[in-house]
């Protein structure tokens, strides 16, 4: 099919990058698109034993037969993406060509700046933002005082831009925060200095993709984040600044939803969080705690650590949902292979009454509890599993019960951390 999208269908981590590696080494992908976020994103790729992490480089970057792309949608730190791309080069990794749309707003040296000490003053009441100014660059851009890759190749445009942008920054560093000035000289020198090396990348992206679907070429879209950090449909305040579900593709990358052919939810099969905000499967015993160690569940940008519970079938669904999802992708199910007995929430308990779908409010979905159906374990190795008939019976059972609760097929389901770790349920 010649449009993809794969995205995070909990709180993120799910294992994307997983699934669009696997997508663009197991079929011929001609680009693969990010459309939101920033270098607050993380994917781990595992390639023969190697381990490699990318933040702001789509994953298809190690596909040199793929063009990757960083869409309209992406807010992008200069710094972050060169010190990532240099990082590649330094590993000895051959990379596929990288295109960034002109319209892709930039982060500069203030929002991270401004996201750092708004952060901190916020106290108990913090998002649990990175503090790397992907916010506030959004912030920017919905008030109309955004800086885009375009705007480096003018520097009189540029400096009026950034100028414009510091006037109410400068204030609320100085008056609020009690902290110095930044001044237009030192922010449009450092972007100045990224333009030779950004410019064969600069592109309209948008009319290359629209043109690749219009010559039948596959096109991935890769999401950043998850849907339950969506600024719209997830738990809000607790979420990104963008939207990394289906819907957010389109705006994201400059394409119509009609072109749009399949939706990939990638989805663990538990549940992990990083930052603050309502999950109301987390655990706070030995599970938790076994969960976390045996899954490695350390972020991959932030760096860290995950908060863990059971799999939640009401997220799923209404992932399913706002989505529109056209199949699931589960990783981890080899983590769950030590449980005897394994919990899956399947509705909510909320002042004494059952909620088998997503709370309408945040008062609500706080007070959330989870009720739960036990499942039987397996308790044997599944990491070298190839098919799905050559994992154990229970296993089996685990998969296709929460597929029956999900809201949509399940397509493959991950063993392990490598690309050949995968058991495909059913053939697309």
């Amino acid at each position: 099919m010649p449009a993809v999208v794969v995205l995070g269908a909990q709180w993120g981590d799910e294992g994307k990058g997983k699934a669009t590696d696997l997508l663009t080494t197991g079929s011929a992908i001609d680009f693969c698109v990010r459309t939101s976020g920033g270098h607050n994103a993380g994917h781990t790729i595992v390639v023969d034993g190697k381990k490699f992490a990318t933040h702001l480089l789509p994953s298809s970057i190690l596909t040199k037969s793929c063009v990757s792309v960083i869409g309209n949608g992406v807010v992008v730190s200069p710094e972050a993406l060169f010190r990532e791309y240099d990082a590649m080069v330094a590993a000895g990794v051959e990379m596929g060509e990288l295109k960034i749309s002109a319209n892709a707003h930039i982060i500069a040296s203030y929002h991270s700046t401004i996201d750092k000490i708004t952060e901190r003053f916020l106290g108990k009441n913090k998002i649990g933002t990175t503090g790397r100014g992907i916010g506030p660059a959004y912030a920017d851009k919905i008030n109309r005082i955004g800086i885009r890759m375009a705007d480096l190749f003018d520097e009189h445009i540029l400096a009026q831009k950034v100028e414009g942008a510091l006037e109410s920054r400068n204030h609320l560093l100085t008056k609020v925060y009690n902290r110095r000035a930044i001044t237009v000289d030192e922010v449009v020198e450092d972007l100045l200095s990224y333009v030779g090396r950004l410019q064969p990348m600069i592109a309209d992206t948008s009319l290359m993709i629209n043109r690749a679907l219009d010559e039948d070429k596959t096109v991935l879209f890769e999401g950043a984040q998850a849907t339950m950090l969506d600024v719209d449909h997830g738990t809000y305040p607790f979420v990104t600044s963008s939207s990394p579900i289906a819907g957010g593709v389109c705006t994201g990358a400059g394409i119509g939803p009609t072109r749009i052919d399949r939706v990939i939810g990638v989805i663990k099969a538990y549940t992990t969080r990083v930052g603050s905000g309502p999950f109301p499967t987390e655990l706070f015993d030995q599970d938790g705690e076994d969960l976390w160690r045996i899954g490695g569940e350390v972020g991959v940008s932030t760096g860290r650590d995950r908060r863990c519970g059971w799999y939640d079938a009401v997220v799923a669904r209404y992932a399913s949902r706002v989505n529109g999802l056209t199949e699931f992708f589960m990783t981890k199910l080899d983590v769950l292979s030590a449980w005897e007995r394994i919990p899956v929430c399947v509705a909510y308990e909320i002042d004494g009454q059952r909620h088998d779908e997503m709370p309408m409010t945040q008062t609500d979905f706080h007070h959330a509890k989870p009720i739960y159906e036990y499942l039987d374990g397996w308790g044997e190795d599944i990491s070298g599993c190839r098919e799905f008939a050559q994992l154990p019976a229970n296993a089996q059972r685990y998969v296709q019960a929460l597929e029956e609760m999900s809201g949509a097929p399940f397509w493959a389901v991950g063993v392990g951390p490598g690309r050949e770790q995968t058991v495909v349920v059913r053939d697309q």
